[in-house]
């Protein structure tokens, strides 16, 4: 499984013997859960754990929920009342899944930051990158549809603008936007394509968390330092690594704990406080809320879409050039969507040999300032697109396209990285001097 020397599975008994020689599947976990692990990770490591307990409580909690529901536009806002007030312990399981997704994206947010700070995407895990950004696209793809559920005015109007947006596409726009929606507005047609995509969806993912786990598996975890084990024999890469079980496992699950006693408080005493009022009115096509907000975890990628209006002259140079096939709305469709091409890009357009960021001065800071530009982004989408909020949005959209179109290949080029340590031993030991490796 992993490039890294360590002890395979061995059956001992009979019964053993008998399974591993026609389904290995013994083996298989014993050698997820003692594959070699680099010995210096550090408490960002602990979003994994957090991520894959999301995953199972929103599957679970949604399968739940969806004997309950019912998908018709006259029923789906009754039902999920109904939910709420009539089912044993309903209202909990759905602030459970309500709560679950906001927990789900700011466990991916800090894992795919984590990620761009120490060089996770660089060679050889780029495969490993690209998939984690397609489960992210996943992901957002499922929570969009799973908010239209509900049916509140917010659920509709969302869906509305959201699904419009696809209509912007020249030539090719209206076609598929009718396809989705089953028809020429969001109606009944468009809340069962949506239920039944949101069902679906969550299994998709769960495979491919399975292939991103293998892929790392496989070419093994990196580490603050970028190091990597040292794989000549068995005896320095045990130098470098401890076994995943039980050092990592208890220390994920303790990190996994206190995140659920902040989790547990939200959703016990605040578990409306991410969510939006009009969404407990139901849909009325003849009413539009005055300020269409979509979700927390979606604002900062709303507020590049809004920040390309027709008055914004790289909209009006690209307009021209096309002979006004791209318009402002398209235009922000492409630099929505772009936004997040740029970050799967990302180990081609990082042209520095180092890879973390613990080593890169320059980067630091241009690192901060990117988490910085992502929080005011996530600000922007929230307020009304007007200025200064319009203003801030395009500044904030400008440098998030700088940071990886031009800051990373620069940086490559003009950066002086300070020493890196030869291995993860020399690492591990500088943090901890009288520390050696844990006994097995």
């Amino acid at each position: 499984m992993s490039g890294i020397p360590h002890d395979h599975y061995e059956p001992k008994t009979g019964g053993e013997k008998w399974l591993h020689s026609r389904l290995p599947i013994v083996g298989l976990l014993y050698d997820t859960i003692m594959i070699p692990t680099p010995k210096n990770l550090n408490w960002m490591w602990i979003w994994g754990i957090v991520l894959t307990f999301c995953l199972a409580l929103q599957i679970i909690t949604g399968i739940i929920l969806v004997m309950h529901y019912t998908p018709h536009v006259d029923l789906a806002f009754a039902s999920v009342e109904h939910i709420m007030r009539n089912v044993n312990g309903g209202h909990m399981i759905r602030y459970l899944h309500m709560n679950g997704a906001s927990l789900f994206f700011l466990a991916v947010y800090l894992h795919i930051f984590r990620g761009l700070y120490y060089g996770s995407y660089k060679a050889p895990r780029e495969v490993t990158w690209i998939i984690g950004m397609l489960i992210y696209l996943m992901m957002m793809g499922t929570a969009f549809m799973g908010y239209v559920l509900p049916w509140g005015q917010m659920s509709f109007w969302g869906a509305t603008v959201i699904t419009g947006l696809f209509g912007a596409i020249p030539f090719i726009g209206e076609p598929i936007q009718t396809w989705l929606l089953g028809g020429p507005a969001v109606d009944n047609a468009t809340l069962n394509r949506f239920f039944s995509l949101h069902y679906l969806l969550p299994f998709v993912i769960a495979a491919l968390v399975a292939v991103h786990i293998w892929a790392f598996h496989t070419t093994g975890n990196n580490n603050p330092t970028g190091v990597e084990v040292r794989r000549g024999s068995k005896a320095e890469a045990e130098k470098d690594t401890v076994p995943f079980w039980p050092y990592f496992v208890i220390k994920d699950l303790f990190a996994l704990a206190l995140i659920m006693v902040i989790f547990f408080a939200v959703v016990g005493f605040m578990p409306n406080y991410l969510g939006h009022p009009d969404n407990y009115i139901e849909a009325n096509p003849l009413v539009t809320p005055a300020h269409i907000v979509p979700e927390w975890y979606f604002l900062p990628f709303y507020a590049i879409l809004r920040a390309f209006t027709s008055d914004v002259w790289v909209v009006m140079f690209a307009s021209w050039i096309t002979g006004g096939i791209i318009d402002a709305k398209f235009f922000g469709v492409l630099a929505m969507f772009g936004a997040i091409i740029v970050m799967a890009l990302a180990p081609w357009l990082d042209t520095s040999s180092v890879r973390s960021g613990r080593y890169r001065p320059m980067f630091k800071w241009w690192f901060a300032l990117l988490v910085v530009d992502f929080m005011v982004l996530m600000w922007a989408g929230a307020m009304p697109a007007e200025p200064p909020y319009s203003t801030i949005s395009l500044i904030g959209s400008t440098y998030w396209f700088a940071y990886f179109l031009v800051i990373l290949p620069l940086l490559g080029v003009i950066e002086k990285p300070q020493a890196q340590p030869e291995t993860i031993e020399d690492d591990f030991a500088s943090h901890y001097p009288k520390s050696g490796t844990p006994a097995e």
